[in-house]
């Protein structure tokens, strides 16, 4: 399939003057084929007067309807597999393996939002029938259910082109609920931006619901973005990416005549407790499964650990010391970009810059010259990380800090003293469960997922996951990004009171005389 490098606006294919710019080979350094054109406010502008238009139909089509749109979303995916996944190796590096899974979550996603939103159970309607007779006053017949907010910006993200990016969650999740999506493709991967969003379009057209309730629009800058979040037709925002990026957004967002809200997944270092007695016993084990969890996808995962407690002794010496062998025999791997390279070359030169930190693997100067890295280890003492807080800022990418502590209730006081996270785990044996309730007790308060005796990286699609946390893991730890509970983050509830049954919603007609 041949790439246009242009905006898909609604049903239409869009140029802009603007300039253009090229996706980028992080393997070779080598600009890739195709220049995409520079969005601007003008195209914003237009996509989202086309989704306000088209509005009210999508929202008042039925669930089964967007169900059917989302389950052709996933077969245009799969009609288009071969050209979306080969871009996607060449504008991101990442192993075609990887990326087929990734492919397949997508389409697996949609299919569980389909079946999801075609039970109707997701607007979570009340009923109160009216009573009449009460005293000292009548009681009012009051029904809840739940409408969607209206048109949604989505920011693809840069680590996972297609699950989290065009066709991923949050444009599944919005689209379920009938809000229409603008996509503000990430500009490392705009091939893939465009393939993705060619099938997305085919699918709305197929599906005979109007063409505004979906666009992509392409920017190597923060233009675009900004003019979306700026724009008053936009409703709300999902971002997945930096602390930066996403309080950018947000700040952004909040300075509105009419603030919206802001569902930014950010950053998170996914604490690691490892307790004495299960050290003792699996310190090898636990050393190759951390070891696997810090440097899975080049550690560019928001779920890859970058902190670990335990308490000093042999067996923590055995543990860092087998890290260390397993990581010593990596060979460099490219990072997605350069502009993610340097940031963990900055980030890692600014720890280890602080007092009381070592480091245990990795060059001492990184090359800034390509988008290959190789994984690091730092340690310091839990009294030195008590007075430094940088440590506890994310380094998106393969390293890692171990903390050593004076004791397991040192541990407390550091759990105390951690940020707000999207997981946290704690490693225990069999006798341990005393400690372990006290440690969860405070790690529960901190974080919106907790893991016990197994590993954070990589996150299960189905309705049980949660994958959010308090700031600034997420800008609203009421919400995630993950699994069927997603999609509340584009609705809001309205109350009826009073409606007689042919002026009430569909689902909220039973019960009615």
């Amino acid at each position: 399939m041949v790439l246009t490098g242009q905006h898909l606006i609604a049903a239409n294919i869009i140029a802009s003057s603007h300039g253009t710019f090229r996706a980028v080979n992080p393997t070779t350094g080598e600009p890739l084929e195709c220049e995409f054109h520079e969005g601007g406010g003008e195209e914003v502008a237009i996509a989202a007067d086309l989704a306000e238009r088209d509005f009210d139909t999508f929202r008042q089509s039925s669930d089964i309807k967007r169900g059917e749109l989302l389950e052709t979303i996933a077969a245009q995916l799969v009609e288009l597999k071969d050209p979306i996944i080969q871009r996607a190796h060449l504008e991101t590096g990442l192993p075609l393996p990887r990326l087929e899974g990734e492919l397949n979550r997508t389409v697996n996603q949609l299919k569980m939002f389909s079946q999801f939103v075609q039970h109707g159970h997701y607007k979570s309607t009340r009923i109160d029938p009216a009573l009449p007779d009460r005293e000292p006053l009548p009681k009012p017949d009051l029904r809840l259910s739940q409408i969607p907010l209206g048109p949604v910006a989505v920011f693809g993200a840069s680590n996972f082109p297609l699950a989290f990016s065009v066709a991923g969650g949050d444009t599944a999740s919005a689209l379920a609920v009938g809000c229409p999506v603008i996509v503000k493709g990430h500009p490392a991967h705009p091939g893939t931006s465009e393939l993705t969003g060619v099938a997305i379009q085919r699918a709305v057209q197929k599906s005979g619901l109007p063409g505004g309730i979906f666009s992509v629009i392409q920017g190597s800058g923060h233009e675009v973005g900004t003019a979306l979040v700026k724009h008053p037709q936009i409703k709300a925002v999902a971002f997945t990416g930096s602390q930066a990026g996403g309080r950018s957004l947000f700040d952004l967002a909040a300075a509105r005549p009419d603030p919206i809200p802001v569902f930014a997944e950010m950053g998170s270092v996914n604490p690691i407790f490892i307790l004495p007695q299960i050290l003792k016993e699996n310190s090898q084990l636990l050393a190759h499964k951390y070891s696997e969890s810090l440097t899975t996808g080049v550690g560019q995962f928001c779920t890859n650990p970058g902190l670990l407690f335990a308490v000093k002794g042999d067996d923590l010496s055995a543990f860092i010391a087998a890290v260390k062998e397993y990581l010593s025999q990596m060979n460099p791997l490219p990072m997605l970009h350069v502009g993610i390279k340097q940031n963990f070359n900055t980030k890692l030169e600014q720890l280890t810059s602080v007092r009381g930190v070592s480091r245990l693997v990795g060059s001492e100067t990184p090359t800034t010259l390509d988008c290959y890295a190789l994984p690091a280890l730092l340690f310091l003492t839990a009294d030195d990380f008590l007075q430094e807080p940088r440590i506890a800022d994310e380094v998106f990418g393969p390293s890692s800090v171990v903390v050593q502590c004076e004791s397991k209730e040192q541990m407390l006081v550091l759990a105390e003293n951690l940020q707000g996270q999207l997981s946290a785990t704690v490693h225990a044996s069999i006798g341990e469960d005393d400690f372990c309730r006290q440690l969860f007790a405070i790690l529960e308060k901190k974080a919106g997922r907790l893991i016990l005796n197994d590993f954070p990286t990589g996150v299960e699609v189905c309705p049980s996951m949660h994958h959010g946390g308090p700031y600034p893991a997420t800008t609203d730890s009421h919400f995630s990004s993950v699994g069927t509970t997603a999609i509340h983050r584009f609705l809001r509830p309205v109350c009826y009171q009073n409606f007689s049954k042919e002026l009430l919603p569909r689902e909220l007609q039973k019960n009615q005389d």
